[in-house]
């Protein structure tokens, strides 16, 4: 019998969700995700100094103050750790704008344009690269005009069905609803709550999602995140896309439990049907949605917060590697 990740791969395009590209390589993913915590965790090993030494050179060259130098430097840092990701999958890899320009519509635009550039640069085409942003309403609005000019758009930090309803009416490519921090933040609420199997929480918001967007014919991909266990993967199993981290991917590896497929546009179809709502050119709409759903609106914050401070350490360290 084939392993479990092998028959996930059946229903389900498996994505690593890692900055660690030589672990990457290990699994086979079709795509790869990255994010300013994987990236700045990587960093830290040794064994990349080569792709530091290359964005400090670069952004040398590139001169300007000193915050010009450490965001140029930045930059083409995130961009070395896709072309190496691209180097060892054969499909996509996502790239993500800066947390900090979360609510800022049109300097998420102008960064995704800067780093498909960079991309472009070294060689890499505009289709192998996804760009990950927030899927606030600025960043939403974003990605859709980003996806006009066929620049394809990850929207992250995904928790509300809110969000999911705007991101599919905007024409993103594709999504990443957070199912462990879902998960999360009703353990934090409801300790002695059995979450097990499908009643986790997080599993449930990506079934509705994605049964959502089945019955109403979007084609925007849903990838199921941020997993805390093989069991929230294995009751997604036939989502469009699952993007795991190598230490989950690891265990589905070792192990040869037969994988019945639980999601498909099938059963999406003989699901209860889900009343079409409307929310990406009425804000007020979405904001009041948003923040009336306790458990999105903190996550998202929350989120946001942690990515930045992320991106920030990332930075200082750059800096000092400038100077």
């Amino acid at each position: 019998m084939s392993n479990t990740l092998e028959q996930l791969k059946k229903y389900t395009t498996v994505v690593s969700d890692s900055g660690d590209f030589e672990s990457i390589a290990v699994y086979k993913p079709q795509d790869a995700t990255t994010n300013p915590s994987l990236i700045l965790a990587a960093v830290k090993d040794p064994k990349y100094a080569r792709l530091i030494d290359v964005a400090v050179d670069y952004a040398k060259e590139k001169g300007g103050d000193s915050d010009a130098k450490v965001q140029n430097c930045l930059d083409r840092l995130l961009v070395e750790f896709g072309k190496e990701i691209l180097n060892v999958v054969p499909g996509r890899v996502s790239t993500e704008v800066d947390a900090a320009l979360s609510f800022d519509k049109e300097g998420t635009k102008a960064k995704a344009k800067q780093l498909i550039a960079l991309y472009k640069e070294i060689g890499i085409p505009k289709e192998r690269i996804l760009i990950k942003i927030a899927s606030t309403w600025e960043g939403i609005q974003a990605a859709r005009d980003l996806e006009k000019e066929g620049i394809h758009c990850n929207l992250t930090l995904l928790f509300g069905f809110q969000q999911a309803v705007a991101c599919a009416e905007a024409g993103v490519t594709l999504i990443s609803p957070f199912v462990g921090r879902i998960l999360d933040w009703y353990k934090k609420k409801n300790p002695n709550e059995d979450y097990a199997g499908a009643k986790d929480p997080g599993v449930q918001s990506v079934t509705k999602i994605y049964n959502y967007y089945k019955q109403h014919g979007y084609n925007t991909i849903v990838m199921g995140a941020s997993f805390r266990n093989t069991g929230e993967i294995t009751n997604l199993a036939g989502c469009d896309f699952l993007t795991i981290s190598p230490s989950l991917l690891k265990d589905l590896q070792g192990s040869t439990e037969d994988l019945p497929r639980v999601l498909s546009p099938e059963k999406a179809g003989q699901a209860e049907p889900m009343e079409k709502v409307s929310f990406i050119d009425n804000e007020p709409a979405f904001r009041w949605s948003l923040v009336t759903d306790s458990m999105a609106q903190e996550k998202l914050h929350e989120g946001i917060v942690k990515f930045a401070a992320d991106a920030d350490e990332l930075k200082s360290l750059l800096k000092a590697k400038i100077q």
